[in-house]
């Protein structure tokens, strides 16, 4: 965004976040299996930063059991072959450093892509095709029909004190350029 320029967001309450505009909403703590379901989504901060969503695409299993991005990206197909990405092998399970998300946006007539990294070691266990079908409801209900991807963790490997609630998100935001 230009100096001056400003764009209006909301941030959701009942949500962690984190430093990549992730919310994170924790679903289920299975004890007995030390094991917890997080909703995750993309904060309308996103839309606010770097344009209207025109494409999400979310990991996908292939039949050797990896994940792997499909979709076309909008981008050229030079800029696509360079930009491709294959989530790491490893059964169902993604890694802090695997791609799970891929959005294309557009912000005064530019495209840009962005990647997005699993938060933390998971594994997928629902995805909303729909956002794929439809990117307009990130755009419009991002907190809500807009999520991404249902993950299982291990209880281990998340600890919400290592992600932003909605007050030190604000504060973070408003110490960007």
């Amino acid at each position: 965004m230009a100096d001056g320029d400003y764009s209006e967001f909301s941030i959701a309450h009942d949500r962690l976040y984190t430093l990549e505009h992730l919310w994170l909403q924790v679903l289920d703590e299975d004890k007995e299996e030390g094991t917890t379901s997080v909703k995750v989504g993309l904060s309308e901060f996103v839309m606010a930063e770097y344009g209207e969503v025109m494409q999400v695409v979310l990991a996908r299993p292939r039949d050797e059991g990896e994940f792997e991005m499909q979709g076309d990206s909008g981008l050229s197909e030079e800029d696509d072959a360079e930009d491709s990405t294959t989530l790491a092998s490893g059964g169902d399970q993604v890694g802090v450093d695997d791609l799970m998300i891929t959005i294309t946006t557009k912000y005064d007539g530019e495209f840009d892509r962005i990647l997005i990294n699993a938060p933390f070691p998971c594994k997928i266990s629902e995805l909303n095709g729909h956002v794929e079908d439809n990117p307009d409801l990130v755009n419009e209900d991002a907190y809500g029909d807009g999520w991404c991807i249902i993950v299982k963790t291990q209880s281990t490997d998340f600890d919400g004190d290592q992600y932003l609630n909605k007050d030190e998100y604000i504060e973070m935001l408003n110490e960007l350029p």
